[in-house]
């Protein structure tokens, strides 16, 4: 064999697959690296700038290794994306919850259901509960001095406090999220303190990875979208360090989604009662629904072997009759699960509470501003060009007519392409405060690979660590969440022009032909 032939392509491509190999990996390591070193660093109430320059450094160190994996060769995406997972999910444990005390109120409501008390009928500094106090979750004395520590009231000298966030109001988790915070305290040893949360919720994550890419390669998809939830520095940090429940309700929604794909009957009903297993863990995942529900009001048949012969049966007399009761029964086979496992879950809670299962929930909507426009930094954006009396009617106006979009030109064998847009315009409008809502929206992502809307995710974390800095005024949301949506209004214009120009030279090329 000549070796200024075949083999020249062997020698020179070896080195050509091995260096974006290496490169990728290295950006890998430095971040998890740099992860380690953000999440061991305590100092959100101290110093948030600090906190949120080690945010971005882990975001540009995240974004330069996606670019990496583009040119890594296809049969080493798979045992990269898996060993970033596991080292990217994993630096999470490196410390205690650092920017959030939700946690500390997931160990209570256990611990509270394991002494057979509902979680809805007591706040936390109630009394009556005091048998339930320890030392973790209510120190005294010198240990209560700390920003992240909340008096409560008590009888003598000393100091009395507790870890939980407002401990005078009752729970506001839905009852999935409150049977999974039971499960873990049950299972978790004595003395374990944050430990089992923070385990259970990582290996959670690892669970949302391995569906994507369960999805991905059924649907033979790029396996390198995995990588937008698998290695994205939200996941260690809200997701895994600071406990959050989210991801389990991602988990329901990503695997309701990959089912309500499927487009059988059977399927749908699987993947809608995910879908509401995932609006009772938290109620955000009722966003997807309108993806779930994509081409229910179009026109053409939905696919599938019923799909085909409503299509068939279009022509007849009755065809337009038939292919409307499909579309009915398309949305039923989700909407009705749904709304059946939803409601079903709060009836044990129904019936060992003395009180309303829906805890805070009223009072948390009225304290993160979203029925007062004029306060806070909800709907900052709107607020830019809009009087504040606008800014309750247009976000709804506009999100109904996203969800009509997404219902009737939406791709029934793409849910989650439907549902990010609605999720993500909802950000955009509502413009949360909390950085772990956009878990979610990180899932939809992975499993419909438009990366733009990462910069949301990125636009919620900032608004979290520097608001303690700004006040927790409107400033940083405005400029935060701004920049995020003129990004996906940017980059949905530059591929809607790729298309175009892709479609007019394939129709020169046909008509040269």
């Amino acid at each position: 064999m000549n070796p200024r032939t075949a083999p020249a392509a062997t020698v020179s491509g070896a080195p050509a697959a091995a260096i974006p190999t290496a490169v990728a990996v290295a950006l890998l390591a430095a971040l998890t690296a740099a992860l380690v070193l953000t999440i061991r660093y305590d100092g959100y109430f101290t110093d948030p700038v600090h906190v949120f320059w080690w945010y971005t450094a882990c975001w540009a160190l995240f974004a330069a290794a996606l670019c990496a994996l583009r040119r890594v060769p296809a049969g080493l995406v798979l045992p990269l994306v898996l060993a970033g997972a596991v080292a990217v999910t994993v630096t999470g444990l490196a410390a205690p919850p650092r920017t959030s005390t939700d946690s500390y109120r997931y160990a209570w409501d256990g611990r509270v259901q394991s002494a057979g008390v509902s979680p809805y009928d007591h706040a936390p500094q109630d009394p009556a509960l005091s048998r339930l106090r320890d030392p973790w979750l209510f120190p005294t004395g010198a240990a209560c001095e700390g920003p992240d520590l909340t008096a409560v009231p008590h009888t003598g000298s000393a100091p009395h406090c507790t870890r939980i966030n407002r401990p005078a109001v009752r729970t506001l988790y839905p009852p999935v999220a409150e049977a999974y915070f039971l499960a873990v305290d049950r299972l978790s040893p004595g003395g374990a303190r944050h430990r089992p949360l923070q385990t259970g919720a990582a290996l959670t994550s690892l669970g949302v990875g391995a569906v994507l890419l369960v999805v991905l390669r059924r649907r033979r998809g790029d396996l390198r979208q995995a990588a937008y939830w698998a290695w994205c520095p939200a996941v260690p940090v809200e997701a895994v360090n600071n406990a959050h429940a989210d991801v389990l309700g991602v988990l329901f929604a990503v695997c309701g989604l990959g089912l309500v794909a499927a487009r059988s009957t059977g399927r749908r009903v699987a993947g809608g009662l995910f879908i509401g297993a995932a609006v009772a863990t938290k109620l955000i995942p009722a966003l997807v629904l309108p993806g779930a529900l994509s081409g229910v009001l179009s026109g053409a048949p939905s696919g599938g072997a019923s799909g085909g012969t409503s299509g068939g049966a279009s022509g007849a007399p009755d065809g337009g009759a038939s292919l409307v009761r499909r579309r009915v029964c398309d949305a039923a086979a989700v909407l009705l699960p749904a709304a059946a496992f939803t409601a079903l879950s709060y009836l044990p809670y129904v019936l060992l509470s003395h009180g309303s299962v829906f805890g805070y929930l009223g009072g948390y909507v009225e304290e993160e501003g979203y029925d007062d426009p004029s306060a806070g930094s909800r709907y900052a954006v709107l607020r830019l060009a809009l009087p504040d009396n606008w800014a309750l009617p247009v976000p709804a106006a506009v999100l109904a007519g996203v969800c009509l979009y997404v219902m009737r030109r939406g791709d029934p064998r793409r849910p989650w392409s439907g549902a990010l847009l609605v999720t993500g315009w909802a950000f955009v409008l509502l413009t949360p405060g909390y950085s772990w809502y956009a878990l979610l929206l990180v899932a939809l992502v992975a499993m419909d690979g438009r990366w733009e809307w990462l910069g949301v995710a990125l636009a919620g974390a900032a608004v979290y660590v520097l608001g303690p800095a700004f006040g927790y005024g409107a400033a940083p949301a405005r400029v935060a969440y701004g920049a995020a949506a003129v990004l996906v209004l940017a980059v949905t214009a530059m591929r809607r022009r790729r298309a175009a120009g892709r479609d007019a030279g394939a129709r020169s090329a046909a008509g040269s032909g």
